[in-house]
């Protein structure tokens, strides 16, 4: 019989990182305020767990964030000159930041990881499973993957990892899993994670990408966890530890992605995911691939 596990509300956002990939840029700019077409990475992200049911999001930030708050706040003077101009459609664009979630913030102060930037939601969350996505990872909205995970996480406890096929000579890039196949196609059992693993030493070419579900237990082994690959205290370290011992905080399982992921993380992916983007919306979409078909034949 299925089992029936605690209904997720929390998100936790890590944004502290300085986006040095992405200077001069991010030199007074936080990465996560970079537009994809015409609305902030950070936007989406937000978005997608509202969509999944999760609508108390804490952000973890750091110096010079203060934009973030800014952009998910009431902004009443910009509004109030909007509506003197009765530009409707603007002004629904200007509120719907601010009106999409209940959002809260704490700093991480030393950048010391992933891992530890997952530690400082601790108090925020309690003792509550909770969902965790990175701002790099934009997932298309028709690809519902964080629900999915949710889904699994209530159906078996423990903590659920997103992970996707890459090319064998790529996983050195990312977290990888050892897993095994389930009576889900889309859902594996995960028994073991190593970080961005050497490609001859890899368990699978399943990597790791920024999609998290994870048991409350995912703290006390951080509060124990040694700084890791990089000098950093690694979620996927953690993650090991559960794996390895179910009676810690419940299984690990995996859903296996193959929708549409827009990698923001480095600036050819970066301005491969504007063109993606912008050229599916409504709006923008028929008069943009027009002219794209027509640079790409003038540059070829």
């Amino acid at each position: 019989m299925t089992q029936s596990h605690p209904r997720i509300s929390k998100a936790v956002i890590p944004a502290a990182g300085l986006g040095t990939r992405f200077l001069p840029a991010t030199k007074a700019t936080p990465k996560e305020m970079l537009p994809v077409v015409d609305k902030p990475a950070i936007q989406y992200v937000v978005e997608e767990a509202v969509a999944a049911g999760l609508d108390d999001v804490l952000m973890v930030t750091g110096r010079n964030k203060r934009p973030l708050e800014d952009h998910f706040d009431r902004n009443y003077e910009l509004e109030s000159a909007l509506m003197k101009k009765g530009d409707e459609s603007r002004l629904a664009k200007v509120q719907e930041s601010s009106d999409l979630a209940t959002i809260h913030y704490v700093r991480q102060g030393d950048p010391k990881g992933l891992g530890h930037a997952v530690l400082c939601a601790a108090p925020h969350v309690g003792d509550e499973p909770f969902a965790v996505l990175l701002g790099d990872d934009l997932i298309d909205p028709r690809d519902p993957l964080l629900r999915r995970m949710v889904e699994v996480q209530e159906q078996h406890g423990g903590s659920v990892v997103a992970l996707m096929e890459v090319a064998p000579e790529q996983i050195h890039l990312y977290g990888c899993a050892a897993v095994e196949n389930t009576e889900d196609g889309d859902v594996v059992k995960v028994g073991g994670l190593v970080e961005k693993p050497d490609p001859a030493d890899a368990p699978s070419n399943y990597a790791v990408i920024g999609r998290y579900v994870l048991d409350p237990h995912i703290f006390d082994i951080l509060h124990r966890t040694e700084p890791g690959r990089g000098g950093e205290i690694q979620l996927t370290d953690a993650l090991q530890q559960l794996a390895e011992d179910e009676k810690i905080g419940g299984p690990v399982h995996g859903v296996v992605f193959k929708g549409r992921r827009y990698d923001t993380g480095d600036r050819g992916d970066y301005l491969r995911a504007i063109v993606r983007l912008a050229c599916e919306r409504e709006d923008l979409g028929p008069e943009f691939r027009t002219w794209l078909r027509s640079y790409v034949a003038e540059e070829m």
